[in-house]
């Protein structure tokens, strides 16, 4: 997933690393708040893959600052990254949520509609977060509140999102 936000942001535009590191934040941090000791080492082997450069550039009144940008084949790695996700990222939202935020840069639509129909296809999978044996069980054979609580928001969530899946696959003609 940081490889992916890092890819996609460096494809909407050269940033340095603390700019790119507060982007990454906003996308996931409330969930997964990205760390120096864990946002460098990745953007090293991006660019010791040949994926993406860094220039140096005139600080704003301080040390000039390393500005970061993608490579012929870093745009072509999150192209692919993008037409192919991992099943951890059609089926972990937040792993999803970062594929949406960069899968406009999949210019061709049915590139596009291919990873919406996965994800469209997991999302009708019965499924629950607690299970009688192997039946899941619904929120209304529940008697914790808060269990309850939990399935109520997640189907409300997957509602909201398998319509829009299917209006934006419509929209995309496919």
């Amino acid at each position: 997933m940081l490889e992916l936000a890092i890819l996609g942001f460096l494809y909407d535009a050269p940033l340095h690393g603390y700019e790119l590191r507060k982007r990454i934040t906003a996308l996931t941090g409330h969930v997964r708040p990205v760390a120096e000791s864990t946002l460098y080492p990745a953007i090293k082997r991006l660019e010791k893959a040949g994926l993406l450069e860094r220039a140096l550039e005139p600080g704003a009144g301080a040390a000039p600052r390393h500005v970061l940008s993608l490579t012929e084949a870093g745009r072509d790695e999150l192209r692919r990254r993008l037409a192919e996700p991992d099943p951890l990222d059609i089926s972990d939202e937040n792993r999803w949520f970062t594929v949406l935020a960069f899968l406009r840069h999949l210019e061709d639509r049915d590139a596009q509609a291919a990873v919406l129909r996965r994800r469209l296809d997991f999302l009708e999978q019965p499924a629950s977060f607690f299970y009688d044996g192997d039946r899941p069980l619904p929120a209304e054979e529940l008697d914790d509140p808060f269990r309850q609580g939990i399935l109520t928001i997640a189907r409300a969530t997957s509602r909201t999102e398998l319509t829009w899946l299917r209006a934006t696959l419509g929209s995309l003609g496919t």
